[in-house]
């Protein structure tokens, strides 16, 4: 079981990088719950992710997600990652477009229930993206 939700998390990689978004229901379950906020706002309720990828993959693009390491154990798999990308594109809750590339590494935890994705928790180098896209550091409202 670890093995193969090693597979199902490098696919779901593997389908991010490639702007695949049509292949996410392969990896991730309709109703996954993703905890990843990357940008202040995102939906926290299940199948927002879908909607979240495909707005990040709007901004940047390229956005590359390299695996460096999985670490698995029972229905949990870490992934220890380096995201690469270009801000070329808007974002409903991202700055304009700045053209600028970035580089930064981030911890993502998935859980896994029937062999998909059933929930996502991440932590990445939020500071290094901004400073790399030239972004002002949000502020308590």
């Amino acid at each position: 079981m670890v093995e193969r939700n090693k597979q199902i998390v490098q696919g779901f990689f593997d389908a991010v990088s490639e702007r695949r978004l049509g292949d996410l229901p392969q990896f991730m379950a309709a109703d996954v719950v993703d905890h990843n906020k990357i940008i202040h706002g995102e939906a926290d309720e299940p199948g927002a992710a879908f909607e979240g990828l495909r707005q990040q993959l709007a901004a940047f693009d390229p956005l590359v997600v390299r695996v460096e390491e999985l670490i698995g154990e029972g229905d949990r798999v870490v992934a220890r990652v380096t995201q690469r990308g270009v801000h070329g594109g808007t974002h409903p809750r991202m700055p304009e477009p700045t053209g600028r590339s970035f580089e930064n590494e981030a911890i993502w935890i998935f859980t896994l229930a029937d062999g998909l994705i059933s929930e996502i928790r991440a932590v990445s180098d939020r500071l290094g993206l901004f400073l790399q896209l030239g972004w002002e550091w949000p502020t308590a409202d």
